[in-house]
């Protein structure tokens, strides 16, 4: 493994999530009776550099659907709006980004 597989593996994950999400707004653009669920969630972090934080922040603002809001002072928390919310969303979040950002920007 070199130190350019883990940024190889977040861009492929950034990749896979901006094509879902690229079709669920395409869908809820061509259908405009489907039913909508939008929040604003506070996700907790586990990411503590200030790259890592803002990396984060973009590629969830750069997801179709999604945006970053806020990051709470103390840096604990980012709070971002989402267009179609599940009940695993924050997980998601975690799992998926935040994961694969804390490999390469602790």
């Amino acid at each position: 493994m070199t130190a350019l597989t883990p940024w190889l593996r977040l861009a492929a994950i950034f990749f896979r999530d901006l094509a879902l999400s690229v079709k669920d707004v395409v869908l809820t653009v061509l259908n405009p009776h489907r039913p909508i669920r939008s929040a604003i969630l506070a996700v907790p972090l586990d990411v503590k550099s200030d790259g890592g934080i803002t990396l984060l922040a973009n590629m969830v603002t750069l997801t179709p659907g999604t945006t970053s809001l806020h990051v709470s002072d103390d840096r604990s928390t980012l709070y971002i709006h989402v267009m179609n919310v599940s009940d695993d969303t924050v997980a998601q979040t975690k799992d998926g980004f935040e994961r694969h950002v804390r490999q390469v920007l602790p």
